[in-house]
């Protein structure tokens, strides 16, 4: 059981691992008192029951660069493969801008390969590496020092197993053709706009029900400060204020120091002083804001003129094609998917790529007229008319 602390080390084990089909890769990580993930571990393997498994300490080896892990990234000749590989390279971009490359991520291959939506390392090392995992580490501190045994095993074993579930997905994708599927997947996680999160758009993720633009101008600045602050000072958003902290100061628009300190669901955190006077710099943005630029919810989807019969007969197919084809039902399309294409809309997820040939050409097909669906015993069948 390898820990790496150097640079020199890091280095020549990523040369061995650019010789290697593939090398296993994962992190472990702290989130909770910071906005940006705290990179504690990384652990990786190399390819056969006996390939070198190894621990990268950046918190032990405090002067040891990433760079020959980031070089061996862009080695294309290896293929870097994680299991829910999101979180990840989200910090392999934040603090190294570098995304892997080529990428393979057993959670995406799992799933379209039949083993359901978002399915879990544990539930593939059970499946298909036929063994079990010890979950007592699970929820461990990682980064506090010295770490255990057992903390360092359930590390290794994130990447031990994957190398038997890797080998077995690939096989699988061989066969069935869905490489392709894969790889537009991973589209999406080597997108640089996919980790990239700017402080203008944050009101866009706080759900409210009112639609009053000078209300929404007031939430927009508020969530631009917090995400900014939050950004900067490298402190969960939840640590400047909460959405119900936000929303109150939205309706409630306090004008001074007195006012703001009124509010009854901001915390402590956010009193201080400066924080409290980005609340108010905020607040006087929101209220000055002019009529044409104030903000508007999107109610496209509210104002869809859905075929109700058509979107059930959407169902139906949806239903029947993915369990023909294995792979779960809300991985193809989503239930506003299939409102969207009933109300003649044409601009959507369902419709583009591996999913226009898994469902969306018949899809297509039953809006015209073309297809119907019929039913044996328990089984939907597609009808060519």
């Amino acid at each position: 059981m390898r820990t790496i602390t150097t640079t020199e080390d890091l280095a020549a084990f990523c040369a061995l691992a650019k010789s290697a089909p593939y090398v296993t890769i994962d992190t472990e990580f702290l989130r909770e008192r910071t906005y940006w993930s705290k990179l504690c571990l990384i652990q990786m393997a190399l390819p056969g029951k006996t390939g070198e498994a190894v621990l990268i300490d950046p918190i032990e080896g405090e002067g040891v660069s990433l760079e020959p892990l980031y070089d061996l990234f862009r080695h294309e000749a290896t293929v870097k493969v994680f299991h829910a590989a999101r979180q990840d390279l989200e910090i392999f971009f934040v603090e190294g801008n570098v995304f892997p490359t080529p990428l393979f991520d057993t959670q995406i291959a799992a799933m379209v390969c039949g083993f359901g939506e978002q399915v879990g390392y544990e539930t593939l090392v059970r499946k298909i590496a036929r063994e079990g995992l010890d979950k007592t580490s699970r929820f461990t501190d990682w980064s506090r020092r010295p770490l255990t045994n057992a903390q360092k095993e359930y590390a290794l074993a994130d990447v031990t197993h994957l190398r038997v579930i890797y080998e077995w997905l690939a096989a699988q994708l061989d066969k069935n053709g869905r490489a392709r599927w894969v790889a537009e997947e991973l589209a999406v996680l080597t997108d640089p706009e996919t980790y990239t999160v700017r402080p203008d758009e944050a009101w866009l993720r706080i759900k409210t029900r009112t639609t009053s633009g000078r209300f929404l101008a007031l939430v927009r600045e508020l969530a631009r400060f917090r995400e900014d602050y939050a950004q900067r000072a490298n402190v969960p958003r939840s640590r400047v204020m909460k959405d119900d902290a936000l929303l109150e100061l939205a309706s409630t628009r306090p004008q001074n120091m007195e006012e703001l300190g009124r509010s009854r669901l901001l915390m402590r955190e956010g009193r201080k002083p400066e924080i409290a006077e980005g609340i108010l710099a905020a607040i006087k943005a929101g209220l000055e804001a002019r009529p044409e630029d104030l903000p508007k919810l999107d109610k496209t989807n509210e104002q869809l003129q859905v075929n109700p019969a058509l979107a059930d007969l959407l169902r139906v197919l949806l239903k029947a094609k993915s369990e023909s084809l294995g792979v779960a039902p809300r991985l193809i399309a989503s239930s506003s998917d299939l409102d969207a294409i009933a109300a003649g809309q044409r601009d959507v997820e369902a419709l583009r790529g591996w999913r226009s040939e898994a469902f969306g050409e018949d899809a297509m097909r039953l809006c015209r007229g073309e297809i119907a669906l019929s039913a044996k015993g328990n089984e939907v069948r597609v009808v060519r008319l």
